[in-house]
């Protein structure tokens, strides 16, 4: 019965070793992962390499991606390794500062544009932009010539040009509707000529424009007709609006909304800022020593 028991513990023990054997080994597969090379005790493993390989990447293209992968980050360690040793101890504590900057900089930028995200107020009414418009309108000189104007491009060959060119002058609400029924025959259309456009994006519509000729024919009230090989360029201009005159309201509008978005956002950093500081100093969390000495 002893010798039983002897027996039965002994395999007990045994089984146990077993099971802690495999066990131990199991943990080991999950833990362990693929090097693929090694610089001193800094690996880089098959894992790391995972994200940067494409489906559409043939055997051969991957082999040689990970070959001058490696060959890159084989570089780069070594460098390193000798930079920290043979670069001065100052420079060295000047860069560490610099890195734990930029990575204090990266969680800190993250977060606050994600708080910003959420709590900034997006909307902003015709009113506000105007208010802001009309305070600053000093400083909405235009850079650029602006134009209001509607124009057509024709093909080369195109037979009723008269017609259409009478209907661009007269511009009524027959006209309009009746060139709008012919449009699928031009090759560009413009009708909208209450909005302005700058000169260089009407040049870049009709070739025929120059900066050499486009004096002559973006001018208020100018009809135009000009041809190039690729077409016929019927135009009639509006309005116009010079370097250094004031920009019109719709033309800025979006940059200023973008404006009052930047200044809230800055309002609400600040803000930010001067509350998590409160919340510390309340809390005891914040200190600044020697200031009532």
């Amino acid at each position: 019965m002893l010798v039983l028991q002897k027996n039965t513990k002994t395999l007990l023990w045994v089984a146990a070793l077993v099971l802690l054997s495999s066990c131990g080994s199991i943990f080991r597969e999950k833990q362990e992962k693929e090097p693929l090379a090694r610089v001193g005790d800094t690996y880089l493993y098959k894992e790391d390499m995972t994200t940067f390989i494409r489906d559409d990447m043939s055997p051969q293209d991957s082999a040689l991606f990970v070959n001058n992968y490696i060959n890159n980050w084989a570089s780069k360690q070594l460098l390193l390794s000798k930079s920290k040793i043979n670069l001065p101890e100052e420079k060295l504590t000047e860069f560490n500062r610099l890195v734990e900057d930029y990575r204090a900089d990266l969680y800190t930028r993250a977060y606050v544009e994600a708080l910003v995200l959420q709590a900034q107020d997006t909307a902003v009414t015709t009113a506000q932009l105007r208010s802001y418009y009309e305070k600053e309108k000093e400083n909405f000189k235009l850079s650029e010539k602006l134009v209001q104007l509607r124009f057509v491009t024709l093909p080369p060959q195109f037979l009723d040009k008269d017609q259409v060119i009478a209907k661009m002058k007269e511009w009524k609400e027959g006209d309009k509707q009746y060139l709008d029924s012919i449009a699928v025959q031009f090759k560009k259309i413009h009708f909208n000529d209450s909005i302005w456009v700058s000169a260089a994006r009407v040049m870049e519509e009709i070739p025929a424009l120059t900066n050499v000729n486009e004096a002559n024919y973006l001018k208020k009230s100018q009809f135009f007709e000009l041809e190039d090989s690729l077409g016929v360029y019927l135009g009639r201009v509006n309005e116009v609006l010079k370097i250094n005159d004031i920009a019109p309201f719709e033309y800025v509008s979006p940059d200023i909304k973008q404006l009052i978005l930047n200044r809230r956002r800055l309002d609400y950093v600040r803000k930010l800022e001067t509350e998590i500081i409160n919340e510390a100093t309340k809390k005891n969390e914040f200190e600044v020593y020697g200031q009532n000495e």
